[in-house]
């Protein structure tokens, strides 16, 4: 399994997959040659996020200020983004 998500690591969406908003499917969603994965809201916020010039401290810090009183965003950024990070639909970029 892959080393763990530290705080300091810097998210970057994988070069193979494209990140947007897709009308037709009212999401965001994550392109790649053989298809596309749909995004619910709270994944494609924290993608939104995943530029590589973010540590994921200050992901979650952002997400915060956007959604006050958010009970466990900070567990459940991690989550995602380990999820995301074993898929490979971003990679780690260190800070």
């Amino acid at each position: 399994m892959s080393e763990p998500l530290s705080a300091a690591d810097c998210p970057v969406i994988a070069q193979q997959f494209r990140f947007q908003w897709e009308e037709a499917q009212g999401c965001h969603v994550l392109l790649y040659p053989e298809g596309m994965v749909k995004l619910n809201p709270a994944a494609g916020e924290i993608l939104k996020r995943c530029d590589g010039s973010r540590s994921i401290d200050e992901i979650v810090a952002d997400l915060s200020a956007q959604f006050p009183g958010a009970e466990g965003l900070s567990d459940d950024v991690y989550t995602f983004l380990k999820t995301a990070h074993d898929n490979q639909w971003i990679r780690r970029k260190p800070a």
